[in-house]
């Protein structure tokens, strides 16, 4: 799935004054709708461990890859070949 943040997006204005990225909550928001357009409804979630490696900027393409399935899942976010953000995700 691919997406990206526009710059008027209303948690950027606070994240960070003058030079805004986006939130790493964003870009975990983005990753369980790719879930759940993959699989469908997953319900509550635990996020074990999650590591953000690179900064996402407003207006930036990025995309997420999946692997596994229910009820644990493994991500990465990337711009292009970058490496933003990888980790797990636990239904419950």
């Amino acid at each position: 799935m691919e997406f990206t943040v526009s710059p008027e997006h209303p948690s950027l204005p606070g994240h960070f004054p003058g030079r805004p990225i986006v939130p790493g909550v964003v870009i975990l928001d983005h990753v369980l709708a790719a879930i759940e357009a993959r699989d469908g409804a997953i319900g509550p979630v635990r996020l074990p461990q999650v590591k953000f490696v690179q900064p996402l900027l407003p207006g930036e393409g990025a995309r997420i890859e999946l692997d596994g399935q229910a009820p644990r899942w493994r991500f990465r976010v990337l711009r292009e070949d970058v490496l933003l953000a990888s980790g797990e995700v636990v239904g419950s």
